[in-house]
């Protein structure tokens, strides 16, 4: 049992319990929870980071890519066909069987020199193997007479 001259507290435990109530409270409500239950609906609806755009990239005039056919552009990493006339398409220039670099389009179809993949020049998709996925798509667009890579 204490006497009534002992404390139920260490002194020491008291000052330090003040002390950490007092920092907090300098801090202000941001660092105590929020009991208003609208707070966290506020933050949810909160507008997404802007995504990075990049700067439309010239590819080459329009004029450039054959209709039912395309280009091979090393240098920007794509391949523009134009399927049908007005209509262009942009893809990466890696094969998806063994990342080897797209050389050609001929015949209607996106070419590989290594292991002999085509892909169709209106959506990338595969028409001979042994490649098994289509080619990642790149957006294109025609600004004045010139495609651009955006």
């Amino acid at each position: 049992m204490s006497s009534p001259d002992t404390p139920l507290l260490p002194r020491r435990t008291v000052i330090v319990a003040v002390a950490g109530l007092g920092a907090a409270a300098a801090c202000g409500p941001a660092a105590t929870p929020s009991t208003d239950p609208t707070a966290s609906v506020a933050s949810s609806r909160a507008a997404p980071p802007p995504t990075p755009t990049r700067e439309p990239r010239p590819v080459a005039p329009a004029d450039d890519i054959p209709v039912g056919g395309g280009r091979v552009y090393p240098d920007l990493r794509v391949v523009v066909t134009q399927p049908s006339p007005g209509e262009f398409r942009g893809f990466g220039i890696v094969c998806t069987h063994d990342s080897c670099e797209l050389n050609a389009v001929k015949n209607g179809t996106i070419n590989c020199p290594c292991h002999g993949s085509r892909y169709a020049i209106t959506d990338g998709s595969v028409v001979r193997g042994p490649a098994r996925t289509g080619l990642r798509t790149e957006k294109v667009a025609v600004q004045g007479d010139q495609v651009v890579l955006l």
